[in-house]
């Protein structure tokens, strides 16, 4: 690369390099290039999952035969601040309002926990547009209960608890009557159809990665 290409990058303008150019950079500096696409505050991948969407299907009709109304995939932009809240529920008999982050798999820890707060901070407006009124807003990330996802949180236990300190159980018991404190879980879910959701989702990787001998070599998609 010449000189001056290596200075635009430097200056930040990028429009006209290649990927691989600024990758050869990054990794001449010893880091490792990471683009993501972003879609009104959340990455794109995240709306693309299936898993995904099966917790929150599973959260919807949780929430709904305990009383609770909700919205899901809700975005907002407030005072420059854009995302999407995963679900957002209100019991319209005491006013709670809960904010849910749910997630297949357990991301970057500090960028989890940091959007969640943001929610939850803007969550009061983010109500009033639906014409909820809270009274108090609890928050909840929920994840699917693999053994890869309760490892990792037993990795990061101290930081969790101290932000998470209710478990699934009491907070399913607050949903059924919401009164005292607003709860602040992390909820594994283990719900029956989710589980299997993410099984099938397993097999079609598997098939997809390995060849199939009796097609000459092409993937097998079922």
């Amino acid at each position: 690369m010449s000189q001056s290409a290596v200075s635009r990058v430097e200056r930040g303008l990028v429009a006209g390099a290649s990927f691989g150019d600024v990758g050869r950079m990054t990794a001449a500096l010893g880091g490792e290039l990471d683009v993501r696409i972003w879609w009104r505050g959340e990455e794109l991948d995240r709306l693309l999952d299936a898993t995904h969407a099966a917790i929150g299907e599973a959260l919807v009709r949780l929430l709904t035969d305990l009383g609770w109304e909700c919205a899901v995939e809700v975005t907002f932009a407030i005072r420059g601040e854009k995302g999407t809240v995963d679900v957002l529920a209100w019991h319209r008999p005491s006013g709670r309002l809960l904010v849910i982050e749910n997630k297949s798999v357990v991301p970057d820890l500090q960028k989890m926990l940091g959007s969640l707060d943001r929610k939850v901070r803007l969550a009061r407006e983010i109500a009033a547009v639906r014409g909820w009124r809270a009274t108090g807003v609890a928050k909840a990330i929920v994840l699917t209960g693999t053994a890869a996802n309760r490892a990792r949180a037993r990795r990061f236990g101290a930081t969790l608890t101290a932000v998470l300190p209710q478990e699934g159980r009491a907070l399913r018991r607050w949903l059924a009557e919401p009164v005292g404190p607003n709860p602040a879980a992390l909820w594994f879910l283990t719900d029956s159809h989710l589980m299997t959701a993410i099984k099938r989702r397993r097999v079609r990787r598997a098939r997809i990665a390995a060849p199939d001998s009796s097609s000459r070599g092409r993937a097998s998609v079922t």
